[in-house]
């Protein structure tokens, strides 16, 4: 029977759903149609997955602790459409703040997120849907009236659009995870997510050679494809001849491991590895289920007889300490590919993109099967599954390309994986979708997260050198890691010590309980307020700058390249120690957060610093209609600015000052005396206060900042 005939009698009941389109040629009006198309096919294939949840507890129910419950996934990512579309200035508001306060952030285990269940009252799955209803038509109406040329490219009006649907792509993977983590009591079997139904006995895994060559990785901006930052720029390598396994490790192989101790003998297992093993106590794969003396495997809705014909799905350190076991057993070179090494597997087995107008010749793109299905069944050359089926396990760790940048709207979607802690996955799975499917894609997950993952071995002598991947030498970074950590430049103190000490003398015998710096940046203000407060939290939009707040924290270290001249560069490290902050980590927090649309756990401060923030708010006056409930009674509030009015940060109609005001002049200071003078009162003049920000070792910003100090009425 042919690959055909075995999976049309057990494919899933989802239409063939719209690939990423191609964003550089066409009509305009056609590309329109499309986008809208390949909006809509998303949107309800998202909403589609999640009726595979039996119950509203389902939903509320966290699947594993740390992630939110998958009603903060069901909400995300409509969230992180709105979010984008107000950010770029293509819609004038937002649909519903507190929905989108709600299911902001908060995705991955990221310092900063917010996975305590005592901060939210999670809506219920009706008023999500209805929230979904309002983004849905918010969404169309956008597609249908924004003006459209071509090419689209990340400049472009359009790219947020297709960001936010290639967004969704991620997290219906995800999401289709979680729900296979769930208990089997809060999902049911949806007629139209049909896994296969077939399998058979694991086929004997060989090693076939794979002749060495040039790999050229990372692709030019004006690509004609919607691509993440990551995949931008470029990256040449020569890759030493390697022999890679025929087949994805299958069930039948990996038992083999099990069955002769693999996770009882520590030697195989990495320090990291034996680390997690020991804590997860795991003594098997995490889908896999002894029950009744046989293995079962977990699906996504329901538990099955092993197919031991189906790929192993595992984690990084579970496909690793196979890999050593096996290269122990054998006497070979066995370990996991390298980026390169996949890339160039993918030339000599011939694989392509998956086609435009139909069926993919693999388990890709929900084509095939909710599921996966048994290795041997897509042959791509001498090879199968070289993409598709399951994700597989890299040894590669996320770096970035000569010539990557981030995008202004998302800034934080690759960064904080450059950390050493993060291996890419290649491939695809049977779910992934839309930009997922595509080559050039690169997606990277903690070494003990789970996903559809997999992977296969290869033998190979050549010396694996991991790559750079501490994210250190981004210009802007750097600049604020100088600003905040750095020298005094131009005779004028580090401004960030410097507002910190005034804020703090204005206290005077106040309480110094808990302290809030609101836009904190990189965060040594933060740092600075904790030599006199109980407890500081920082804020700031940018998940780039709390990095290096969070990297202080934990690390006592922050390194960094400073601009000299040109391509010419130099070194800096900057311990807490050095700055006598060495005592303050364990009373700071930092968290990513929108000043104007605050979670209401931000309360009951002492202090609350706004530090050149005000004059890059989009609606700065809510801001401030805001904050009185935020500071104790009695409690001080400090805001500096240098209120450098500007469009492009916030509308002309959002201004506080700085124009004329029935006919006269009307500046920031009067604004802020009548939006304040209700719940707070002024104690002091008006002070400016210097800061320089260092470009290059000629070149330098030399700024005042107006600083004004309010006590909150009783």
């Amino acid at each position: 029977m042919s690959i055909a005939e075995r999976t049309s009698h057990h494919k899933t009941n989802i239409p063939l759903m719209g690939r990423t389109p191609v964003l550089n040629a066409g009509d305009p009006e056609s590309k329109r149609q499309e986008i809208r198309r390949y909006f809509l096919g998303t949107w309800e294939r998202y909403e589609s997955l999640f009726s595979n949840l039996a119950s509203e507890q389902g939903y509320l129910q966290k699947s594993i602790p740390l992630r939110h419950p998958l009603i903060f996934y069901l909400g995300h990512t409509a969230t992180f459409l709105i979010n984008k579309l107000v950010l770029a200035k293509l819609l004038p508001e937002r649909v519903d703040p507190q929905m989108e306060s709600v299911f902001a952030v908060g995705v991955d285990e990221m310092s900063w997120d917010d996975l305590n269940d005592d901060h939210y009252a999670w809506p219920s799955v009706a008023e999500v849907l209805a929230y979904r209803r309002k983004v849905r038509a918010t969404v169309l109406n956008l597609i249908d009236t924004l003006p459209l040329t071509l090419p689209i490219d990340w400049n472009s009006d359009w790219w947020p659009i297709v960001m936010g649907i290639e967004h969704e792509n991620i997290h219906l993977e995800t999401s289709s995870v979680l729900i296979r983590q769930q208990k089997l009591e809060f999902v049911r079997q949806d007629g139209a997510w049909q896994p296969c139904r077939q399998t058979g006995e694991a086929p004997d895994n060989e090693l076939l050679k794979v002749p060495g060559g040039e790999v050229s990785l990372g692709k030019p901006f004006n690509d004609g494809h919607y691509g993440w930052d990551n995949e931008y720029g470029h990256h040449q390598a020569t890759v030493a001849d390697f022999e890679a396994s025929r087949y994805l490790v299958s069930n039948g192989e990996f038992l083999q491991f099990v069955e002769a101790g693999g996770y009882s003998d520590d030697s195989l297992w990495s320090e990291e590895g034996l680390a997690w093993r020991q804590f997860a106590k795991a003594t098997q794969p995490t889908f896999w289920v002894w029950k009744n003396h046989q293995w079962l495997l977990r699906l996504m809705a329901e538990e099955v007889e092993m197919p031991w014909d189906w790929p192993a799905e595992t984690n990084y350190h579970e496909a690793k300490a196979f890999c050593t076991w096996k290269a122990r057993a054998t006497g070979l070179p066995i370990r996991l590919p390298t980026e390169d090494e996949w890339q160039r597997l993918y030339d000599v087995a011939g694989v392509k993109e998956v086609p435009a107008d139909s069926t993919a010749t693999a388990n890709l793109h929900l084509d095939h099967f909710a599921s996966p299905c048994p290795v041997s069944w897509f042959r791509q050359g001498e090879f199968f599954d070289v993409v598709g089926n399951v994700w597989q396990w890299m040894e590669t760790p996320m770096y970035p390309f000569p010539g990557f940048d981030v995008h202004p709207l998302y800034d934080d979607f690759t960064t904080p994986t450059f950390d050493n802690q993060h291996n890419l996955i290649k491939g695809g799975s049977w779910i992934a979708c839309g930009n997922e499917t595509r080559r050039s894609a690169r997606y990277a997950f903690r070494r003990h997260f789970f996903q559809h993952a997999g992977f296969r071995y290869v033998a190979s002598e050549a010396e694996v050198k991991p790559p750079a991947t501490l994210y250190e030498t981004d210009k802007l970074l750097s600049e604020y890691a100088e600003f905040n950590y750095g020298d005094e430049w131009l005779g004028v103190a580090n401004y960030p010590k410097a507002i910190a000490d005034l804020a703090v003398a204005a206290m005077g015998e106040r309480p110094c309980g808990a302290a809030l710096d609101m836009g904190c940046a990189s965060g040594r203000s933060v740092f600075e307020l904790a030599r006199h407060f109980n407890q500081v939290t920082g804020i700031d939009f940018s998940a780039r700058f709390i990095g290096q707040g969070v990297h202080m924290a934990e690390q006592g270290t922050l390194r960094y390249t400073l601009t000299e001249e040109a391509e010419l560069i130099s070194y800096r490290t900057r311990t807490l120690k050095e700055l006598g902050l060495a005592d303050t980590h364990g009373k700071v927090t930092f968290w990513q957060g929108d000043a104007c649309n605050l979670k209401p756990q931000f309360t009951g401060y002492d202090l609350v610093l706004a530090s050149n923030l005000l004059d890059r708010l989009y609606n700065p006056a809510q801001f401030l209609g805001d904050i009185p409930s935020r500071v104790n009674a009695g409690g001080l509030l400090v805001i500096a600015s240098p209120n450098t009015w500007l469009e492009e940060h916030t509308p002309r109609d959002k201004w506080l000052g700085g124009f004329k005001k029935d006919g006269e002049n009307y500046s920031t200071e009067e604004a802020l005396q009548e939006l304040l003078g209700e719940h707070f009162q002024r104690v002091a003049e008006p002070v400016r206060l210097a800061f320089v920000i260092r470009e290059t070792a000629n070149k330098y910003q030399h700024n005042f900042t107006e600083v004004t100090v309010w006590e909150r009425k009783g």
